[in-house]
């Protein structure tokens, strides 16, 4: 670590699903990390050596951190080297960025920050938004000078932007060996930071301006975004066609520079859902319209309802209606073997088939209890009572945690939107496939 710099205290504001295994990561790395969170609950719990998130090996290295003495948590801040801001940027009306819990973090750590001091955000933010934050610390500390873009000075406070790459069920790897973006809003900015995420990162760190940083976490998920939703127009053309989607894009991707990703019910998580709004509204401010990235999250944003409709359609294959039909769904999480069912898709489709008049209950052997997008928190139940208590099936996410091969061996009927039949011994016309039609109905 470049000896212009030195980093020994971590503040890190928001103990969430990033904030709390950067922490680790960061005090494994023989940091003293202060952890600050709102909720009274979660500073309880993490200075009780207790997880609050569900993660893989998290709760094991924080318990012992706590008793080290590498991890306190707070409900204030207090001084520090580092100020790491990993708190949650939602969307207001009109899928606005709401920047209101960057600038109360903000606003927390400014009466104790001191020169030499860095200040990072993590959080996910609009193009534009780490300049804001350096802005809002200079009216805060007229007293101290702030980094400022284009400045060759080393300002008293650095400000940077370095956006979380990583993913669920592999945080405490990955915020270690994956590559980071560090944008600077100034020259001093970006060495710092990048002096400080090399002392714990084993990947590359790259250095750029803040602004490319910023933009860059949002095209990377708005890409992923578009293409999924190319999958998705893919998935039902190729349904059309009594072509099988899945196989179609495992032929398509042994071309050496095609990689489609796979279709499914929707898109989920903290990131694809969210991030591609935030480049789009802030392409709108320029008076530049992103149609492209729009209209990928408005096909993504549909498919839960076209999941709906194909299990009607399932239903109306045995000669009976959605309306008053017993309903299991499988998995609700976000994606496979994940405890997190933030933005899944699920939360639309349990709505969307009680509003057409079906009872339904759900199994995710990973999250007990679900809330869905409709505010009505559902419970789970177990999977041999669901089995023979539903006339239909939809499979949301295919957790290895389930015994597929016992579920499709008792399921009458099922929808499966995410390939999780493929592979197994299913009767014919006994799975209705998203993008590949009828059991039994191809070859293969």
């Amino acid at each position: 670590m470049s000896n212009e710099f030195e980093f020994n205290t971590c503040v890190i504001v928001g103990l969430g699903y990033i904030g709390l295994p950067t922490s680790v990561v960061i005090a494994r790395s023989g940091k003293k990390v202060i952890g600050v969170d709102i909720s009274n609950r979660v500073v309880e719990m993490v200075s009780a050596g207790r997880c609050p998130i569900e993660e893989p090996h998290l709760p094991e290295a924080l318990a012992d951190l706590v008793a080290a003495g590498m991890i306190t948590a707070r409900t204030t801040p207090s001084a520090g080297d580092v100020f790491i801001i990993a708190v949650p940027t939602p969307f207001t009306g009109g899928y606005k960025p709401d920047l209101s819990y960057v600038e109360a973090a903000t606003r927390s750590i400014a009466p104790i920050l001191r020169k030499g001091n860095l200040v990072v955000v993590e959080s996910t933010i609009p193009v534009g938004a780490t300049e804001q934050v350096s802005r809002w610390i200079e009216g805060l500390r007229p007293d101290l000078t702030c980094a400022r873009r284009g400045s060759d000075k080393v300002p008293d406070i650095l400000v940077a932007h370095c956006p979380e790459r990583v993913l669920p069920g592999q945080m405490l790897r990955e915020l270690v060996e994956n590559d980071r973006v560090i944008g600077g809003v100034c020259a001093a900015s970006s060495r710092a930071g990048q002096a400080f995420y090399q002392s714990f990162v084993t990947g590359n760190c790259l250095v750029t301006d803040t602004r490319t940083a910023e933009l860059c976490k949002l095209s990377e998920n708005a890409f992923r975004d578009v293409n999924i939703a190319f999958a998705n127009e893919l998935a039902e053309i190729a349904g059309d066609f009594g072509i099988n989607i899945w196989e179609l894009i495992e032929l398509a991707n042994h071309h050496p520079r095609v990689k489609i990703l796979k279709p499914g019910p929707g898109v989920g998580g903290h990131c694809i859902p969210v991030d591609p709004y935030y480049l789009a509204w802030r392409a709108r401010e320029f008076d530049f319209t992103e149609r492209f990235i729009e209209l990928a999250g408005d096909i993504n944003f549909g498919m839960p309802r076209h999941v709906v409709d194909l299990v009607a359609e399932a239903l109306n294959d045995r000669g009976k209606a959605l309306k008053g039909a017993r309903v299991g769904v499988l998995g609700v999480a976000f994606k496979p073997d994940v405890q997190d069912g933030r933005n899944s898709p699920a939360g639309a489709i349990l709505p969307g088939i009680v509003a057409r008049g079906a009872e339904l209950r759900y199994h995710d052997p990973l999250i007990p209890r679900f809330r869905d997008d409709t505010g009505y928190e559902h419970e789970g139940v177990g999977l041999d009572s669901l089995i023979h208590w539903a006339d239909v099936f939809v499979v949301v996410t295919a957790h290895r945690a389930i015994d597929w091969d016992h579920f499709y061996a008792g399921a009458l009927l099922v929808v499966d939107t995410v390939n999780s039949s493929r592979g197994r011994a299913v009767r014919e016309r006994q799975v209705l496939r998203l993008g590949a039609g009828w059991s039994g109905d191809q070859a293969r």
